[in-house]
């Protein structure tokens, strides 16, 4: 049979989404994307923002009226709203909370034992109502050895959130904090290296509250390096709060990628607080600055929520300030978004939405002209890149370990071509772009 599958969300979504597909797969089923027919859909949903809940519904509407097949519904918005989407939807709906979502790890086995000639509505059917009731554990199930929809791995290490940030709904849906024990965590490395991938994203909901006995997140990291290997490693998302000198000196290996991501969030200190964040404006500056000394050329790039309940002009004129200190590369602004259940679910001191989207395009503004400034630095640079796409003119696509699309062609005279998905191979940048950087194959250094 052939399963269809759509993500929405975060990198732990698409890690969570891969581990499906390669089980279908290792099942001798066929996995894709929802754009042809398909026996079965599997989406994974975000309820991070309303945006994100209201295309998910768009996306199954969309399925079901132009297909018959049934459709499973997991991840964070299927955890928070399953009683409210299974009515909603019908007998056709199949949704699976954190409490069911590790079993679908064995839901492609039990498809292909029912037979080809089994309807796939009766066998998902079959399938969920002989689940135990009050199931729970299994956060680390969802493993793929092999990547359908990525050039690059996601090995999730860690799950859940003890924080309770005033706006955040994710904690809800994924519960408290876990971790995978760092044995499993080397040995799926060392798995995913042996399957050739030249660079897995360690992801997680918080990586600093990753704990496996005494070892955290810069414990772990430590052996991850001390164990050698291949792969690069990216670390997904940093809270401020938690980068330290000790764990900056372990970013700054080499085989770390010099990319860093941290949900900043604001630059007011009165709009933290009542965000329930741990840190300070001037905490998580220092934390810049750290990663910044530790990698020179990395590529920092934060999350900013614009609107959030009280936040006042001179707040904003604060985050202004400090993203233009900061001169980061890269931010991901989202006006605010009430989410039921929040803290900031009822707060007072609406911002109009109006105001909330001007602040963000100013922000997104006063980053374009950093990104353009970290891009123009770029040339002339040896970087490393993990090819993406090709095609049959020789134009290729990649990754470079600072989080840089890289784009250029090969002419292979007549070889095999070096740049293939998955390829690992070291350019020179020519020339940046708005969008992307130029460059040239080093065949001379290919890694």
């Amino acid at each position: 049979m052939k399963a269809g599958f759509y993500t929405l969300g975060c990198k732990l979504n698409q890690s969570e989404t891969e581990a499906l597909a390669d089980a279908f797969r290792r099942a001798g089923h066929s996995a894709s994307g929802i754009d042809g027919a398909a026996d079965l859909y599997i989406l994974n949903t975000c309820t991070v923002t309303s945006k994100s809940e209201q295309k998910a519904r768009r996306v199954l509407r969309k399925i079901l009226a132009e297909s018959r097949a049934p459709v499973i519904l997991s991840g964070c918005y299927a955890e928070v709203e399953k009683e409210r989407l299974a009515a909603e939807f019908g007998p056709r709906v199949f949704v699976a909370g954190r409490r069911e979502k590790p079993s679908l790890a064995d839901l492609a086995a039990f498809l292909a034992a029912r037979g080809a000639g089994a309807s796939c509505a009766d066998a998902v059917a079959a399938f969920f109502s002989g689940l135990p009731r009050g199931m729970k554990g299994g956060e680390f199930r969802l493993a793929a050895a092999r990547y359908s929809f990525h050039t690059r791995a996601f090995l999730k290490i860690q799950d859940g959130c003890d924080n309770r940030c005033s706006y955040c709904r994710v904690c809800i849906a994924r519960g408290p904090s876990v971790s995978l024990e760092a044995g499993q965590v080397l040995a799926r490395l060392r798995g995913l290296e042996a399957e050739g991938y030249r660079e897995v994203v360690l992801t997680g909901v918080n990586l600093m509250a990753y704990r496996s006995g005494e070892t955290a997140l810069e414990g772990l990291l430590k052996e991850i390096l001390a164990a050698g290997g291949r792969a690069r490693i990216r670390v997904s998302s940093l809270e401020p709060e938690g980068v330290t000198e000790g764990l900056a000196r372990v970013l700054s290996q080499p085989r770390v990628c010099p990319h860093f991501h941290l949900p900043l969030q604001s630059g007011s200190d009165s709009v933290l607080r009542a965000m329930g964040r741990r840190y300070t404006a001037s905490a998580a500056l220092d934390a810049v600055r750290l990663l910044r000394a530790a990698r020179p050329e990395a590529f920092i790039a934060a999350d900013l929520i614009t609107g959030f309940p009280g936040e006042s002009a001179e707040d904003h004129r604060l985050t202004e300030s400090l993203v233009r200190e900061m001169g980061l590369a890269a931010l991901h602004v989202f006006p605010f978004s009430r989410r039921p259940g929040t803290a900031a679910w009822d707060m007072g001191g609406a911002v109009p939405e109006r105001v909330a989207r001007e602040r963000a395009a100013a922000l997104r503004g006063l980053c374009r002209e950093s990104r353009l400034r970290y891009a123009a630095a770029q040339a002339g640079r040896s970087l490393e890149v993990v090819i993406e796409k090709t095609n049959a003119a020789g134009d290729w696509e990649g990754l470079s370990e600072n989080y840089m699309t890289v784009r250029g062609r090969e002419n292979p005279n007549g070889k095999p071509p070096a740049a293939f998905p998955g390829a690992l191979l070291r350019v020179k940048i020519t020339a940046p772009g708005k969008d992307f950087l130029s460059a040239v194959i080093d065949t001379t250094g290919k890694t």
